[in-house]
This record gives C-alpha cells, sequence and structure tokens, in this order.
C-alpha cells in the first residue's frame, strides 16, 4: 500500500480519538451497558458517569427532570481550549443529584481543572448533622495549581451539615490543602442558588501559603443560611459582587460566631454590589465583616439592612493584623439591636478609613454606632472617618463608645437626630434629613425616591484620593468640587 494511501486511511482513527465525547445520563431509561453516547444510548447511574475518564471537551449530560442518590465524582480534567462540561441535556426541571446524607459531598471535584459544573440541582440531607457534609465540594488536594473551574446555575440546598465552625458544612464548599503550592488559580462561582444549608452557604478554605488568585464570588442567591454566608479564606485579589444573602446566622448557637459576608487570611479583596439581610444574632451578625490577617480589603457599594449584629466588624487580635481596611459608598438601614451596634472595631486593626456611607438607625434603635473593643491586647489604631451620613429617625438614639482605641479622625461627617457621645469637635444636627420615613426593604430602588426635607440642604464633603470615582448609584463623583457627604450625590 502506497505510504500516502496508508495515511488516508487512518486519519478517521485518528481524528476519531480526538473527537470530544459527549455522555448522556438517564435515570430512567439508561443502561450502564449503553455507549452513553447519544440519549438514545445513556447510560443509567452515577457509578458508570463516575468510572469514566473525562479528556479535554468531553460533556457529561444529565436529563432534566430525573433524579439520583448518591454522589458525582467526576474523573479528569479539561485544558485551556477545552474545558470538561458537566451539566443537563432535556426540558425540564435541573436534574438533582442527592447525596441523601450517605456521604459527606453530594458532588466532589477533586484535582480537576478546566471544568464547569452548570444546571444542576444538589441536595445532601441525612437523618443527623454531620461533620464537613457538602452539597458540592472543589478541592485541590496536593496538586499544585488548579485553574480554570466554574460552577454556574447550580440549586444547592437542604444540607444538614455541622454548625461548628471546627466541623463546618457547606452548600458550596472550595479549599485547597496538601503540598506542591497547592492553590486555586481561576475559580468562579456565578448565578447559583443557595438555600437552607449548614453550616454555611458558599466557603473557602485555605492551608495559607500560596494563597489562591483570581477568585470571583458573582451573583449568587443564599437564604436561610445557618451560619456564615459568603467566605473567602487565604484568597489573594478575590472578588464577592452582585450577590443577595438573607438570613444568615440562622441556626449558630449563642457561641458560634457568623457574619454575612467576609475575607479572612486575604489580601486585597473586594467586595461590591451587595445585599445582605436579616442575619440573625448578635455574635457577630453582621452584614459584612473585614477580619483578620488580610490587607487592603474595600468594601463599597453594598446594601444592607435589619441585620441583627449590626452593619460593619472590622477586627484582629493582638497577634494578627487588620490593615488599611477601606469602607465607602455603602447603604446600611435599620442594622442591629439594642445589644448589638452598627460599627465595631475588635481589637487591632489599623488604618481603617470609613467614608461616604449612609447609615441610617431607626425609631425602635438605640444602641451604639461606633464601638471599639480590645481584643487579645488588640486594640485599633488610626481609623478615619469622612463624608459619612449618620442619621437618627426620631425616637431612636446613637452612642460612640471609643475604649482603648487611639488616632481617630473624623472629617466632614453628619451627625443627624440624637447622638449621644459624639467625638470631640462634632456636633449633631436636629430635624429630619428625609421627606419620607425610611422602611428597609429589599432592592434599592426605593433609595433613589429618598429626598431631602424641606428646608434642608446637604452640605459637600471633602476630597477623597482614589475614592473609586462612582456614588452608590453609579453617579460619577465631581472633579471640580468636593463630593456629596453620604453614598449619594445630590
Amino acid at each position: 500500500m502506497p505510504p500516502v494511501l496508508r495515511v488516508l486511511l487512518a486519519l478517521p482513527v485518528l481524528l476519531g480519538t480526538a473527537t470530544a465525547a459527549v455522555y448522556h445520563i438517564d435515570a430512567a431509561k439508561g443502561d450502564d451497558a449503553n455507549s452513553g453516547l447519544t440519549p438514545g444510548l445513556a447510560w443509567k447511574s452515577l457509578t458508570k458517569a463516575n468510572a469514566a475518564v473525562l479528556k479535554p471537551g468531553d460533556s457529561v449530560l444529565f436529563k432534566a427532570g430525573e433524579r439520583w442518590s448518591g454522589q458525582l465524582k467526576p474523573q479528569g480534567s479539561g485544558s485551556d481550549s477545552a474545558l470538561v462540561r458537566i451539566g443537563r441535556y432535556g426540558d425540564g426541571a435541573p436534574p438533582r443529584i442527592d447525596g441523601e446524607g450517605s456521604v459527606t459531598d453530594a458532588v466532589l471535584l477533586e484535582n480537576i481543572a478546566c471544568v464547569e459544573l452548570a444546571d444542576l440541582e444538589v441536595t445532601n440531607r441525612g437523618p443527623q448533622p454531620a461533620p464537613w457534609r457538602s452539597g458540592v465540594k472543589v478541592s485541590a488536594n496536593g496538586c499544585g495549581k488548579l485553574s480554570r473551574i466554574y460552577l454556574r446555575r447550580l440549586h444547592v440546598h437542604d444540607v444538614n451539615g455541622d454548625l461548628r465552625k471546627s466541623h463546618e458544612g457547606c452548600g458550596i464548599y472550595f479549599e485547597a490543602k496538601g503540598r506542591k503550592g497547592t492553590h486555586f488559580d481561576g475559580l468562579l462561582i456565578e448565578n447559583c442558588r443557595v438555600e437552607r444549608t449548614d453550616r454555611n452557604g458558599i466557603c473557602q478554605r485555605g492551608n495559607g501559603q500560596p494563597h489562591s488568585r483570581n477568585v470571583i464570588i458573582r451573583g449568587n442567591t443564599l437564604d436561610d443560611i445557618g451560619g456564615d454566608g459568603i467566605k473567602l479564606w487565604s484568597t489573594d485579589g478575590g472578588l464577592i459582587e452582585k450577590n443577595t444573602v438573607r438570613k444568615a446566622r440562622a441556626r449558630c448557637t449563642s457561641k458560634e460566631a457568623a457574619a454575612g459576608i467576609w475575607p479572612f487570611d486575604c489580601d486585597d479583596t473586594v467586595i461590591q454590589f451587595n445585599e445582605v439581610s436579616d442575619t440573625v444574632g448578635t455574635t457577630d451578625g453582621q452584614a459584612y465583616d473585614s477580619d483578620y490577617s488580610s490587607h487592603r480589603t474595600v468594601f463599597q457599594y453594598n446594601y444592607s439592612f435589619r441585620n441583627e449584629g449590626g452593619f460593619m466588624l472590622v477586627c484582629t487580635p493582638g497577634n494578627s493584623v487588620n490593615e488599611d481596611t477601606v469602607i465607602r459608598y455603602n447603604i446600611s438601614v435599620h442594622d442591629g439591636l439594642g445589644s448589638a451596634r452598627v460599627f465595631h472595631f475588635g481589637g487591632g486593626a489599623k488604618g481603617t478609613h470609613v467614608y461616604n456611607n449612609t447609615i441610617i438607625i431607626g425609631p425602635h434603635q438605640r444602641l451604639p454606632m461606633l464601638l471599639f473593643t480590645e481584643w487579645d491586647r488588640g486594640r485599633a489604631r488610626n481609623s478615619r472617618f469622612t463624608n459619612n451620613l449618620f442619621v437618627v429617625e426620631e425616637g431612636g438614639s446613637a452612642t460612640y463608645q471609643f475604649g482603648p482605641s487611639s488616632g481617630n479622625v473624623f472629617e466632614r461627617n453628619l451627625f443627624a437626630g440624637r447622638h449621644e457621645g459624639l467625638p470631640e469637635g462634632t456636633s449633631a444636627t436636629p430635624g429630619p434629613v428625609f421627606a419620607e420615613s425610611v422602611k428597609p426593604e429589599p432592592g434599592t430602588a426605593w433609595l433613589k425616591s429618598l429626598k431631602p426635607a424641606p428646608g434642608f440642604r446637604m452640605p459637600r464633603g471633602t476630597p477623597v484620593p482614589n475614592n473609586g470615582g462612582r456614588d452608590f448609584f453609579g453617579t460619577p463623583l465631581p472633579r471640580n468640587r468636593p463630593p456629596a457627604i453620604g453614598a449619594v450625590e445630590m
């Protein structure tokens, strides 16, 4: 046979091995003896799906409207140019993977790079809570850099993991551990729905160094979460944006601290355009937390309301560090019970800058606006408050408790209503700021309709360098005059 003809005859075989496979799983009509390569020849079980070693470009698709019990644990990896895809086919409800509490993780992606998991329903409720139980877990375990992992449009619910932070369960959980410099570089969790999960909603754990990079948690809705809503751990340059967290810390004991959204052991985290409401309890219990072992965390353009523990925690024990947190252009409405606070500076945070926020205390509230406390000999230093609008509605009151802190600076803030113990050199403005009463509710459209009370003229603030260039609603900040006081240009 001529050499050219031999090559031409072999070409279809070579092309066939390079063609991506699409495997179909049908719980009702499938058969594991089938090839899986068409809906009519679908596999049946998770066991068969887990046995396939997936190559770049391969897909595993579950039939819509059907249910599987046990654990989905795929093998293989994609490539930068060809992801492995795990998702659905057909019309109807999302395919459901139900761990039934018989497995620790209903879906486990372990050491799988370049993969997309999308459009599935995942649940893992057992007869009793169990340590580390999760709905979806992404694990980088002693594998070096693990990149390009995308979780999209998942519905994760009813996961009864342990409520103790030392054994915490989670809805969506990702962890880097082991040697070889293991970390994530490019992990996206986007447009997922997480409900009734214990302990946490979307949570990371890390092993210190190296930190993960390019982690984005965006557009997710979390509701009725036993402990923390969204938490980053050991990630630098992380982005948490456009998420909604309702009723975090719903089932923690009085000894278990938890908050809505926060980073730990992270540098240069940006937390923006989020809405957090109805966090339960005052052991922490804030909407947002700038936690310790962190530098240069930025909270901007966030909205919070009715969080029992308050709006913001900035904390670090004396043997750690929290430096240069920026809290700007956020709106807090009726955050904090009487036994709590709106802002809590716990321990030795240094160089926190709080500017151009609008904070509104309701007529039923009597609590500290600013509370500074010591933690393990840590005492806050050099906190700066600039251009903030602190409003107390008629009937409410705010106090200021600076404790052992030092170097606090107040510049061009407006205090309206009843304030007690204001910092030296400041005073309160009587009378209402807004023409109508404030009613905290989901969404921010109603905030746009707030108008100044008749006769009230909002003063201007003082310029702040590198201020982000926009207010809460996206209005560009003026360049030729000082900005407004508060989060909204008026």
